[in-house]
């Protein structure tokens, strides 16, 4: 008998998952003791399995749930129409007020991120074995390169004993790189440490430090400091729209010859929207400006760029889709801008689609974030994409190209359930470390 058409979807299973994080520090606060994700795992027809991973929580949990429906018993090859049948049976949730992540109100992201990409991505997994392809092969114009660009992503680093939370304790690692990053760095002299270390073990020739800790003159020294210590590399820095215009000015006028470009360097103020406030530090500041926070959907895009407000849009797939984020990758290329794509802590799942996206992308992107670096280790797939040279390498094989580790998702997903709360809240450990804090979108989280 002939079979026509391509394997159909069989089973969907949502996993929500938890790993451990360092007390990373940011505008929003201190990262927690872990981090969680949601997992979907597809299998199809042909007996192939396919996976996704995206933002943790129980709203996005329930909203790839709730999706099942619309997915099982589909053919792969209707992947667009399947997305499509998601986006026309959804709606925006009561509490979300569209304004997304303009003042890194973390409570919102889960708003910005949309539960329905981690689909897409085990979709394309599968389609790309049934055709025997790399998943990259099958966004945009195709593969564009072997390997993908990264940066060495520093933080500050808090003193967890101070905070009273299961942060866990590597010290007794053999891995120089896994015994300090659950340490206290928080100097000039320790970023630049981090960065060495990151640099020995990673190949980094690039880094991206983030602000939004110290007052941003501190924050400048430390940028002063690695330029220092690595002259050849390329530095920016990442302050989440902590800085008004006139600091935002006064900070990075003296760096455009030490910074390679600023990200997010000034929010809302003054009833004007963080896209008309950065379009007035680029008149005044010469330096490239990126962003993932005013430029997170098609319509904020739609004003950024008529503003001029950005030169690099890092489109994190996990927000525009795998398939939108190729698509702008491929406008900001024919417009003579950069691309370029965030991250947020992450299993390995999501470092392998990184590695796609950023295959498929045309032209010369920046340097991609990833926080894989933070959470090396705790692998979910059997054969993880390594980092070498500063390059994060890109499966060959069909598809996402790795195997899932099962025995590690269910571990994974054990933890998730224990955890107090799976939403993220920054704010929880900074109350060890300030009494009564809050979070400020325009004071640094350690400026109190």
């Amino acid at each position: 008998m002939e079979v026509k058409g391509t394997p159909v979807v069989t089973e969907m299973q949502v996993l929500p998952v938890a790993g451990y994080d360092s007390m990373l520090m940011t505008l929003s606060g201190a990262h927690a003791p872990w981090f969680t994700r949601n997992l979907v795992i597809l299998k199809d027809s042909a007996g192939n399995t396919g996976v996704g991973e995206i933002h943790g929580g129980d709203y996005t949990s329930e909203a790839l749930t709730s999706c099942i429906p619309l997915v099982v018993g589909q053919p792969i090859g209707r992947y667009r129409g399947i997305l499509d049948s998601i986006h026309k049976g959804s709606k925006r949730a009561a509490e979300d007020d569209g304004e997304g992540i303009q003042t890194l109100d973390i409570r919102k992201l889960k708003f910005v991120v949309k539960a329905e990409w981690a689909i897409e991505c085990a979709l394309l997994d599968l389609l790309g074995q049934y055709l025997d392809l790399p998943m990259c092969e099958l966004l945009g114009d195709g593969k564009q390169r072997d390997q993908v660009e990264t940066l060495g992503y520093l933080f500050y680093v808090s003193d967890k004993e101070k905070a009273k939370l299961p942060y866990i304790d590597e010290s007794g690692s053999a891995d120089p790189w896994f015994r300090l990053r659950r340490q206290e760095m928080l100097t000039p002299e320790l970023i630049v440490e981090q960065a060495q270390v990151l640099h020995e073990k990673y190949g980094f020739k690039n880094f991206k430090l983030k602000g939004g800790v110290l007052e941003g003159a501190e924050e400048m020294e430390a940028i002063k400091a690695l330029k220092k210590a690595f002259p050849d590399s390329r530095m920016n820095i990442d302050p989440n729209g902590a800085w008004s215009l006139e600091e935002g000015i006064r900070l990075c006028k003296p760096m455009e010859n030490i910074l390679t470009y600023v990200e997010d360097p000034c929010g809302p103020e003054s009833g004007y929207s963080s896209r008309e406030v950065m379009a007035e530090f680029k008149n005044a500041v010469r330096l490239p400006v990126a962003t993932n926070m005013i430029a997170t959907d098609w319509r904020q895009f739609y004003h950024a760029a008529a503003l001029k407000s950005v030169d690099i849009v890092l489109a994190d797939p996990h927000f525009w889709g795998f398939g939108g984020s190729v698509r702008m990758a491929q406008i900001l290329n024919d417009w003579g801008l950069t691309w370029g794509s965030h991250s947020n802590n992450h299993f390995d799942i999501t470092l392998t689609a990184f590695a796609h996206v950023a295959a498929a992308a045309p032209g010369n992107p920046t340097a991609l974030d990833t926080h894989w670096i933070w959470q090396d280790g705790q692998n979910l797939l059997r054969d993880t994409p390594q980092i070498v040279d500063g390059y994060l390498q890109v499966p060959k094989k069909p598809g996402m190209g790795v195997v899932i580790d099962m025995e590690k998702v269910m571990e994974a997903n054990a933890l998730y359930h224990k955890l107090p709360s799976h939403d993220r809240d920054d704010a929880v450990a900074m109350q060890y470390l300030i009494p009564g804090w809050k979070y400020d979108c325009k004071k640094p989280a350690l400026v109190r």
